[in-house]
């Protein structure tokens, strides 16, 4: 089995993350047609065939967030008014690759290979593999499901995210790497109405940037970070909304989503507010939360009751964090 220590390697000695890229994509292939199944009567008292997946789909998606991970770690980076990055961070790139493993995951997309073997191996080393191939409707989750899935070798968690920032010296698979991640995030956000594209003038160039419009979804993310990170309870205590949530995996969502801002080095913009004793526990919060979902079984401190049956996909989301705790950002 490849280890995933080599990118990291790389990556440590080189600064930071493959980058974004320039090429462009393809839009996932739209459903076939309605196949029978269930009736539903038109406003004109006719019968209309509905398709089961399609029914099936808007199940799901009440369970489903409104904003991917990548976009909430993407959305604290970002300046609100200015719309774009600090040029210095070299670290998002590559947390955004886990990130969409870890939603994946989340979505039941994904899981560890079955196999019990796999314990005598390190989390980021352990293989993956698709054991759905719905698509989610997300551009970005759609284009890596289906990159997993047409690969016929097996391969780790720590490659996948190394494979997919361009951190990979094999010439035949540079072609994994998933281009202008960032640039089509924040179109993705413009189109949910969280931000809007302007032209701005940068010395001798003009780059488009992506100010926030929606200014309560930001603060609802950032107050989910903040209220997770300075609560005196202890790691496994959910809060009210997130015990009154409809979605799936809520509690895990936020852990994951601090660990992975703080891994990208934009969770101290959700902290900025907060006086300096504050920030001092929020930081050795996220560390314990660090700590104890980056293996599997989750810490003693982790929340049990929601991977109840969903042990291979939420191996997935610890070993992605596994491979966050390697990042010269934390360490």
């Amino acid at each position: 089995m490849m280890s995933s220590s080599g990118g990291l390697s790389r990556r440590r000695g080189a600064g930071g993350g493959g980058g974004d890229g320039e090429s462009g994509y393809s839009s996932p292939v739209s459903s076939s047609g309605p196949t029978g199944g269930n009736l539903r009567r038109s406003s004109t008292d006719g019968k209309v065939a509905a398709d089961p997946r399609d029914l099936q789909m808007e199940d799901e998606n009440k369970t489903q967030p409104k904003l991917t991970l990548m976009e909430e770690v993407l959305l604290l980076g970002l300046k609100d008014k200015q719309g774009y990055l600090s040029f210095w961070n070299d670290n998002i790139s590559y947390t955004l690759r886990g990130c969409i493993l870890m939603e994946l995951a989340f979505r039941n997309r994904i899981a560890m290979v079955k196999d019990p073997n796999r314990r005598k191996y390190p989390l980021a080393d352990r293989y993956i593999e698709v054991i759905s191939e719905k698509l989610t409707g997300e551009v970005l989750l759609d284009e890596a499901l289906k990159m997993i899935n047409s690969t016929q070798e097996r391969m780790s968690v720590g490659q996948w995210i190394d494979l997919m920032s361009g951190e990979t010296w094999n010439v035949m698979k540079i072609g994994f790497q998933l281009k202008q991640v960032r640039e089509r995030l924040a179109k993705g956000l413009v189109d949910k109405g969280v931000l809007r594209t302007e032209k701005r003038n940068f010395l001798i160039f003009d780059m488009a940037t992506h100010p926030v419009t929606d200014s309560a979804v930001k603060e609802e993310v950032v107050k989910r970070a903040c209220t997770t990170l300075i609560s005196r309870g202890g790691n496994s205590s959910p809060t009210l909304a997130e015990r009154e949530s409809p979605v799936a995996y809520q509690q895990l969502r936020t852990v994951a989503m601090v660990c992975a801002a703080y891994a990208a080095n934009v969770l101290e913009n959700a902290l900025m507010y907060l006086n300096h004793e504050m920030r001092e526990r929020a930081y050795t919060k996220v560390d314990e939360l660090l700590s104890d979902y980056s293996q599997f079984p989750f810490g003693s401190g982790a929340s049990k009751n929601e991977v109840a049956g969903k042990d291979l996909q939420m191996e997935v989301v610890a070993a992605v964090l596994n491979v966050f705790t390697k990042m010269d950002s934390i360490l």
